[in-house]
């Protein structure tokens, strides 16, 4: 063994506190726990000897761990072979580093010798797999890749699906845990969602809130006090979609990425790095350490029909664990079951057979014990490949599954799924690999496949929160809805869930507006309108899917696009609704902001006041809808410099919110930077003081960096100093309030009284 300070030292050190902790178990026992008899008494002395002049197969190690923990639960040791099992797989590639840093003298001591592992700072990194296995020159290959400079900052995984791509970048994570500061995983299957994913990164590094147009840049600058940091592209697809969530110039620098995809065409942004399916030798190591009683000769038959495809062999040892298969019956059943598999096994392009196959040994069990299960399985096939809730399954007024009715019927029926290896269950959801969801797909009957997705669409459209703006726990819960929403809605809808479809589509445009996700939004509400105007009698939905895209054109910069958007609403709700309708009211302030923004301040007047009078009388004076109204007209007065006009109708308002909000709400501000504007054109000494609140609360919600914080605290300090609201052309916070709060609620046919809500 070398040195003191030597990398074999090292490692021994770290292999014989494990086997402290075990109690010392003599080589012996340790041999006689060693089941696949991976380990020889010579080799098991040589590693605890430290008589390697390079890194020890990952074979042996693992062996030596099962061996030391099965020691220690003999002797009545409590030691956990996951935790034991992770910590030693850590060390074993620090030992390889170690060993490339020495250049191969492994005399020469090392210069600095590990220490307590550093823990970087993670967002939505997945749990470590505990049984990941092989892939051992995959990784160093990643690492020499990433670490190789020039182009080797971006690394691109490909491979057929099913063959392990996320897996490996995850575990690449983990092993090389120590030499990042922050790493970050971003679901890229979707790219326009990475936008959203990438908010909630920046607000996890610490941003303040920012434009949509920023928020990419904007992140890979913090990170650069982060480095060197690792992010992780899971199931990106072409290059194109993805390029402005990429980072352009020295923004990459001191950072790696790693891209997994099934498609090819990456080479010329990247480097790729081609994962095939196992070896062999990797397959019957997984089988055998993962299923009691496996034999190297059977593992290596079931590998060979399986045709070594990572997830089906992880699926096949969840099914053998879960059902007590003994592995040879197992083999039986897939030798009866595999000739169609087999031959559409021959295409490399269709990684689903296997699992098909799979999911068909299961569900005979699931139709004949638990048909709850199975119904619960089709109907998650029909979403997306999202974290499930499931309260989405029971919380509606009719359950989706009936099971959820009963507590413990409930858990047997969504463990079935889990146990069958058939789905992953979190705390309060469910989440089925995409492999599988599309083979339940392609063998479910279109009778079925339609009565899911309209049950489903129902039960979304009572679970997603209508009342957008005014529910705190709305942007959360749509965060977590919207894939699924998505998902259901992206086909030509069934007959009896179209009018229900197109409700669904307008309130997730109407959210992804409230988030400045406009090009997401617009497709959206396209279709809704599309569907609302061929069903007939739908009269007040085709109004408000107008004045949804009216609201979504204004807010891309095209009032004159939203216009004719708006007028067509409010005349289809003046023929069809009452002429006090809410409805009306939404329309007429949504019309008076476009003609505002178009420069027609007298024709934005009138629509205002209607508009104000009546939501007063819907809601009487003092509610929160009517401040919206009321700081509407006030936007268009002070434009016309009709300051005395403004002046208290603002005041008004902002009693109305004080009344009704936390001290420090954004519509409090907002009001307060506009009431100093006007009175301080009148004269009146308390404009600063007014600017200066409403620029500490902006300051609170949004940030000191925020541009309109900016702009606030800018105002507060130039009415400070006695100067005005506006220098050098600018334009201030509190001009620009109008635009910034939210649009006039849209009312559907159960309307929410929430102020500011889109739906």
């Amino acid at each position: 063994m070398g040195g003191p300070g030597s990398p074999q030292s090292w490692f021994v050190n770290r292999l014989q506190r494990l086997r402290t902790s075990a109690g010392s178990p003599a080589q012996a026992l340790l041999l006689a726990h060693d089941e696949h008899k991976v380990l020889t008494r010579s080799s098991l002395s040589d590693l605890l000897a430290g008589k390697f002049s390079r890194t020890p197969p990952w074979e042996r190690v693992a062996a030596y761990v099962t061996a030391c923990v099965r020691a220690a639960h003999a002797g009545r040791i409590d030691l956990s072979y996951e935790e034991e099992l992770a910590r030693l797989r850590s060390d074993h590639a620090t030992l390889t580093d170690l060993f490339e840093t020495a250049g191969g003298n492994v005399g020469a001591p090392a210069t600095r010798l590990p220490g307590p592992r550093r823990r970087p700072a993670t967002y939505r990194l997945p749990p470590r797999n505990t049984h990941f296995t092989g892939r051992d020159a995959a990784l160093r290959e990643l690492r020499q890749r990433l670490t190789s400079g020039g182009e080797g900052a971006m690394q691109v995984v490909h491979g057929l699906g099913g063959v392990g791509k996320t897996q490996l970048a995850v575990e690449y994570a983990y092993v090389y845990w120590s030499k990042y500061r922050f790493v970050a995983f971003v679901d890229a299957e979707d790219p326009d969602l990475v936008p959203s994913q990438f908010a909630a990164l920046a607000r996890e590094l610490g941003l303040a809130e920012v434009n949509s147009e920023q928020i990419v840049p904007r992140v890979y600058g913090a990170l650069r006090d982060q480095r060197p940091w690792l992010i992780i592209f899971d199931n990106g697809e072409r290059p194109g979609p993805l390029l402005d969530a990429l980072p352009s110039g020295d923004l990459g620098s001191g950072g790696h990425l790693i891209v997994t995809t099934r498609l090819r065409g990456w080479s010329g942004r990247a480097g790729v790095v081609d994962l095939d399916v196992f070896s062999r030798q990797e397959a019957v190591e997984l089988l055998t350490r993962r299923v009691s009683g496996m034999t190297a000769a059977v593992a290596d038959r079931i590998a060979e029909h399986l045709g070594d495809l990572p997830l089906a062999l992880e699926q096949a040892a969840g099914y053998m664990d879960y059902h007590h298969t003994a592995p040879a019956e197992y083999l039986a059943l897939l030798a009866s079951r595999l000739e169609d598999m087999i031959a559409l096994g021959e295409l490399t392009d269709r990684p689903a057979v296997v699992v098909s196959t799979l999911w068909q040994l299961s569900v005979r069990k699931l139709q004949s014990r638990r048909p709850q299960a199975m119904r619960l399985l089709e109907l998650c096939a029909l979403l997306a490949p999202e974290p499930i809730p499931l309260d989405l399954f029971g919380d509606g007024k009719e359950p989706l599954i009936a099971a959820a009715a009963d507590p413990v019927a409930w858990d047997t029926t969504v463990g079935a799924l889990a146990g069958l290896g058939l789905a992953r269950r979190g705390a309060s959801s469910l989440v089925l690999h995409r492999l599988v969801q599309a083979a339940i797909r392609a063998a479910m009957p279109d009778d079925v496949r339609t009565d899911g997705r309209t049950r489903l669409c129902r039960a979304l459209l009572s679970a997603v929160p209508h009342d957008i703006h005014g529910d705190p726990q709305a942007p959360s819960r749509w965060q977590e809805l919207l894939p699924h929403v998505r998902a259901v809605t992206k086909d030509e809808p069934p007959a009896g869930c179209a009018a229900q479809t197109a409700t669904l589509l307008r309130l997730a445009s109407a959210f992804l507006l409230s988030i400045g996700e406009h090009s997401v939004a617009l497709p959206l509400c396209e279709r809704a309108l599309t569907i609302d105007e061929s069903l007939g009698e739908r009269d007040a939905e085709i109004g408000f899917d107008l004045i949804t895209l009216a609201q979504i054109h204004r807010d891309r910069g095209a009032p004159e696009r939203a216009r004719p958007l708006a007028e067509r609403a409010l005349g289809l709700h003046e023929s069809c609704l009452p002429a006090d309708s809410p409805a009306i009211a939404t329309d007429l302030a949504t019309l008076a902001r476009i003609r505002h923004l178009l420069g027609d301040h007298e024709a934005a007047v009138p629509l205002a006041e209607r508009a104000l009078r009546i939501d007063e009388a819907a809601y009487g004076p003092d509610d929160p809808y009517v401040s919206f109204d009321l700081i509407a007209l006030a936007s268009v007065h002070l434009d016309r410099d009709d300051h005395a006009v403004a002046a208290p109708l603002i005041s008004r308002a902002l009693r109305i919110r004080e009344a009704g909000y936390a001290p420090d709400h954004l519509y409090i501000g907002y009001a307060l930077l506009l009431k100093a504007r006007a009175v301080h054109a009148l004269g009146d000494p308390t404009a600063a003081a007014l600017a200066h609140r409403g620029a500490l609360i902006l300051n609170t919600r949004l940030g000191t960096s925020h541009p309109k914080t900016e702009d606030a605290l800018a105002l507060a300090k130039r009415l400070q100093e006695g100067g005005n609201c506006r220098e050098h052309g600018e334009r201030s916070a509190a001009a620009q309030t109008h635009d910034t709060e939210p649009p006039a609620p849209v009312m559907d046919s159960r309307p929410s009284r929430a102020p500011g809500a889109d739906t």
